[in-house]
């Protein structure tokens, strides 16, 4: 062997193992990078209050933070200027909704239609986050409501005759910083129908979407959709509801334009009768206040980062 190629040789040794030694590098220093993002970053604030109008939304009270909502519904705009266009008849629900956990949250209500007492549990269990490594959040719903209005000619209707059960999948997604959607197959059980031909079981679809349109503002749509058939002894319509959003620091107002007067899933979706071309709207509003009871509260229930959404 002579110099040349013994120098060859060295050389070559040398570049094979300082590749060797990049290439290590760079897988030390791609893990270390996995490492720091392991944690999928969620997306938050899909939506910001916890009604799109009605319906509810996959958003809850922070672990520790109580919301108090408050619901009203004057009478219809086509009663005339007698009831002063519905705002001399009202309807009304106070409800108040609490953070177990930042992803469990329980609430109850009371509402004036039907002397109506309500009460749910709600679970975010799969959460949008970046990248779409998952694409939606998803949270169930689990109601139960119990009207107490006294009925003279029907006294046969005890507490269980009155009882009434929704589940609710929400599944939403936020598409941009503007817009999220929301849809959600709904299962209700009434104890008591009025007829034999109505059921007691009942399937329908609800969907609606939140716009924001500038910092503080949005505008909101809702359609509940009660497949025919299913209550066939009474005229009903589905529910078709507007909101706009309006966020004041502390709290969210929304005023409502809905041809539903109940404001629980029972009601809004198995009572409405009014009709939009014929004027029967209510005019209305929510307001969302959010009081933070405890230490932890005070980090909005958000304990990861917030996704910044194209």
């Amino acid at each position: 062997m002579n110099q040349k190629q013994l120098v060859i040789i060295v050389l070559s040794c040398i570049f094979s193992i300082s590749s060797e030694a990049q290439d290590t590098s760079l897988l030390n220093m791609l893990n270390d990078s996995m490492a720091i993002h392991e944690k999928p970053f969620y997306t938050t604030g899909t939506f910001k209050a916890m009604y799109i109008v009605n319906m509810q939304t996959i958003e809850a009270p922070a672990a520790g933070a109580l919301n108090v909502e408050i619901q009203h519904r004057f009478g219809k705009i086509n009663s005339g200027i007698y009831d002063f266009f519905g705002l001399d008849n009202a309807s009304w629900r106070l409800g108040l909704d609490y953070g177990i956990t930042n992803d469990l949250a329980i609430g109850v209500g009371r509402s004036s239609f039907e002397k109506t007492y309500d009460g749910y549990i709600k679970w975010k269990f799969i959460k949008q986050s970046e990248g779409n490594r998952m694409p939606i959040t998803v949270s169930i719903l689990g109601t139960i409501s119990n009207y107490t209005l006294e009925e003279t000619d029907k006294p046969y209707l005890n507490a269980a005759y009155r009882t009434a059960y929704t589940t609710q999948l929400l599944i939403a997604r936020k598409f941009s910083r503007s817009l999220s959607i929301e849809v959600a197959p709904t299962y209700l059980h009434l104890n008591l129908v009025p007829t034999t031909q109505d059921k007691n079981d009942l399937f329908a679809l609800c969907s609606g979407l939140r716009f924001k349109f500038n910092k503080r503002m949005s505008i909101n749509a809702e359609y509940d959709w009660l497949p025919e058939g299913q209550l066939a002894s009474q005229p009903l319509q589905n529910s078709f509801s507007l909101g706009w959003d309006i966020e004041t620091g502390g709290h969210v107002f929304q005023l409502v334009f809905s041809n539903s007067q109940g404001m629980i899933p029972t009601q809004y979706i198995t009572q409405t009768a009014g009709k939009w071309t014929e004027g029967d709207i209510y005019f209305g509003f929510n307001i969302s206040r959010n009081f933070n009871l405890t230490r932890k509260a005070k980090t909005n229930g958000v304990r990861s980062y917030q996704v910044p959404v194209r």
